[in-house]
């Protein structure tokens, strides 16, 4: 039964974020209250998408580092400068929402890529390792890149944030891929379908309360909104983009391309969302929750676009060939 549920999970996930988002929106006066029980999710969240993973896995890629030097470049120098320019120009002097888009950016990727690369078939053990590499330097590269970006324009509080990421992802990762080489990989096999569904429920909740807690911005819905909804999924949708013809330019295998174009693509959002409920004023939350919106959605019309593209190389391939 549990197995059948995760399988119409999966099937529906582009839609359980903004389905999530505007339930928090609509229910928000009785769900505000349960805002700190969202890191505790997140944590079983992380904690299950990590049961999959191990330290062995590691091995193959660190022995050919290029791709995850490659995705860490993209992921916390291009995109968080990118949304800082792109922030600059279209909302000029407003801090709190310039402060949103490069947060949105420069979070870790999200863990849900995997998902994503298994179902396009591009490189497993190339994800999880810069997932767990990712995941085991937010703690400093996320608050480092802010202050260099933001600086004191904002207040942060650096060391609250830093703890934050590593109750929410750091520990809960390294419990689960611990567990899953102590057990030589049964513990995911034994346990995993199990957690799986329960997992896709947490995001769902995850991304209700978030939408509860910023909905006196939502709620408002006028020009600056749909400003930043449209700056939003422009600058998502490019970090897909900026990904997959980064992958093409450096000559990298079909595998290696589709696995960056998700993990370039695609952040940890409900983590996002979480720090800047927990540490920023409610403004700065508001790009991170609309980006939880259509994150699912681009991640699968891009998914399609990929697929489609080395479709047509394999026709034409199979033409050059003949001929």
């Amino acid at each position: 039964m549990l197995q059948s549920l995760n399988k119409r999970l999966v099937k529906i996930m582009p839609l359980i974020t903004p389905v999530g988002v505007v339930l928090g929106v609509l229910l928000s006066t009785y769900l505000k209250d349960f805002s700190f029980l969202i890191p505790w999710f997140f944590a079983f969240m992380t904690f299950e998408g990590s049961l999959s993973s191990s330290f062995r896995s590691l091995k193959d890629v660190i022995a050919h580092p290029f791709p995850i030097i490659l995705a860490l470049s993209i992921l916390h120098i291009l995109m968080p400068l990118w949304a800082w320019g792109v922030g600059h120009i279209a909302f000029s002097g407003d801090v709190y929402t310039i402060t949103g888009l490069v947060l949105g950016m420069v979070i870790p990727t999200g863990v849900t890529s995997f998902i994503w690369v298994s179902i396009y078939k591009g490189n497993i053990p190339l994800v999880l390792s810069i997932i767990l590499i990712d995941t085991l330097l937010s703690p400093i590269i996320v608050p480092l890149t802010l202050s260099l970006l933001i600086g004191q324009k904002v207040e942060m509080d650096t060391i609250s944030i830093m703890k934050g990421m590593l109750g929410m992802v750091v520990i809960p990762s390294l419990l689960g891929m611990t567990l899953n080489q102590l057990t030589k990989g049964k513990v995911k096999q034994q346990f995993g379908p199990t957690l799986a569904p329960f997992s896709k429920i947490c995001l769902g909740i995850v991304v209700m309360l978030n939408g509860a807690v910023v909905a006196p911005y939502l709620k408002n819905f006028n020009l600056k909104l749909v400003g930043i909804i449209v700056v939003v999924f422009f600058i998502a949708l490019t970090g897909y983009l900026f990904s997959f013809f980064i992958g093409r330019l450096m000559k990298r295998e079909q595998g290696t391309v589709i696995t960056l174009t998700f993990t370039g693509g695609m952040r940890n959002i409900s983590a996002g969302a979480v720090l800047a409920v927990s540490f920023f004023p409610a403004a700065v939350a508001v790009p991170v929750v609309v980006a939880m919106l259509f994150q699912q959605i681009l991640a699968s019309l891009n998914g399609y676009m990929v697929d489609r593209y080395y479709s047509k190389k394999v026709v034409s391939n199979q033409e050059s060939i003949a001929l």
